[in-house]
Order: structure tokens, then C-alpha cells, then sequence
């Protein structure tokens, strides 16, 4: 009988350490998390900067009867700097397309999942297509004009989620918006227009992060 006293105490005791163990573990993990997360935000990270480098068109055709669609090539060099000596930036798959009067008129490219070290660049080349892409009638007769002005304003938009490491500590995601304004300059336009056109970048990249 006493054998069996002994033997459920000892079974208690293994039972209270192992709890005591996890309890312990938790704790320990929480408190480094916690840890973390105050340095993360004692550091204060800022957002990265974003460039339009460059855009190259190769096509770019618009209907002039009903149904209005816009049909275009190019291609769009985007750059990023992470501007923090102490965390790193994740970028999880971003969207990259453009946009005219706020309609999209290219598909958007995915772009993959990146990590930003401390003042490092990051440097995307991504190709932008639409063919047929609907615009309203209004857009079709603004961008009629603005081609026979030989300017059109175009917006290169990037978006998707970010994280900020700090050692092992991997934050939530955030929202990542970017927003990239280009004139795309046209020439002579008396024999269709040209074959390859540069776009000029109107300003810096305006950055959004939000949770």
C-alpha cells in the first residue's frame, strides 16, 4: 500500500515539474518576444523609399469607336532602399501595374517575395502588358488628347505586404502602398508614332504603410 502511495507522489511531482517546465518555457518565450517588440519599437523603423528609374514603351495603341480599350507594352524599373541600420525589411509578393485617371490599364505583375537588408537597394524590372483593357469614354477622350498633345501622365502603382525583422523577431504584416508618376513624353506622331518611348519621372514615389 505504501508502495503505491510513493509511487502516485512521485507521479504528482514529475507531473507539477513538467508543468512548472512549461510554465517556465512560455514565460521565457514571451518575455524575449515582448523584448523584441520593445526594441522594434525603440528603434522606429521608417519606411522605405521607392524610385521610378525608368519606363520604356513599346506599344501603345487606343480604339477610337466603342468599345474605348487601350492596348500597351513596357516595361518599368523600380528601385527601393531600406533606410534602417537595424531592421530589415520582408516584402512578401507585391502587385506592380499602371494606371491612367485612375483606371488600370495594364495587368498587374507579381513581383516575389524579397528580403531588404540595412541600407541595402533593391532593384525590380518588371514588364507591364494590357491588351484590350476597357477605359471609360471619358478616358479615351483625355487620352486622345493628351497623345496628340504628346504627353500622357501615367501612374506606376506597386502594392502588396511588408514585414520588419529584427534578428529572429518577425513582425505582423503591414499594407504597402506605392504610388509612381510618369510622363510619358510622345514625338512625331504624324506616321503612327515612334516604335520605343521613354516615360520621364514627375516627382519621388509617394510611400504608404498601413496595418
Amino acid at each position: 500500500m505504501s508502495e503505491k502511495i510513493a509511487s502516485v507522489n512521485v507521479g504528482c511531482s514529475n507531473s507539477k515539474k513538467l508543468k512548472w517546465f512549461a510554465w517556465g518555457t512560455g514565460g521565457l518565450i514571451v518575455f524575449i518576444g515582448l523584448l523584441v517588440f520593445v526594441v522594434f519599437l525603440v528603434l522606429h523603423p521608417s519606411k522605405p523609399s521607392f524610385n521610378l528609374e525608368d519606363v520604356t514603351v513599346y506599344q501603345f495603341n487606343v480604339s477610337k469607336v466603342p468599345p474605348y480599350a487601350i492596348t500597351i507594352i513596357m516595361q518599368v524599373t523600380l528601385s527601393s532602399r531600406n533606410p534602417n541600420s537595424r531592421i530589415g525589411v520582408e516584402y512578401q509578393p507585391l502587385h506592380v501595374y499602371a494606371t491612367y485617371r485612375d483606371q488600370q490599364i495594364t495587368m498587374a505583375y507579381l513581383l516575389p517575395s524579397t528580403y531588404q537588408g540595412h541600407k541595402e537597394p533593391v532593384v525590380w524590372s518588371p514588364p507591364l502588358t494590357g491588351y484590350d483593357m476597357p477605359i471609360s469614354p471619358y478616358s479615351q477622350q483625355s487620352l486622345d488628347q493628351d497623345w496628340h498633345a504628346g504627353v500622357v501622365l501615367m501612374n506606376i502603382k506597386l502594392q502588396g505586404d511588408v514585414k520588419w525583422k529584427v534578428g529572429t523577431w518577425i513582425s505582423p504584416k503591414y499594407h504597402l502602398y506605392v504610388h509612381c508618376p510618369a510622363n510619358i513624353r510622345f514625338g512625331d506622331l504624324n506616321n503612327g508614332g515612334p516604335n520605343l518611348i521613354k516615360g520621364q519621372p514627375v516627382d519621388h514615389c509617394d510611400v504608404e504603410i498601413a496595418s
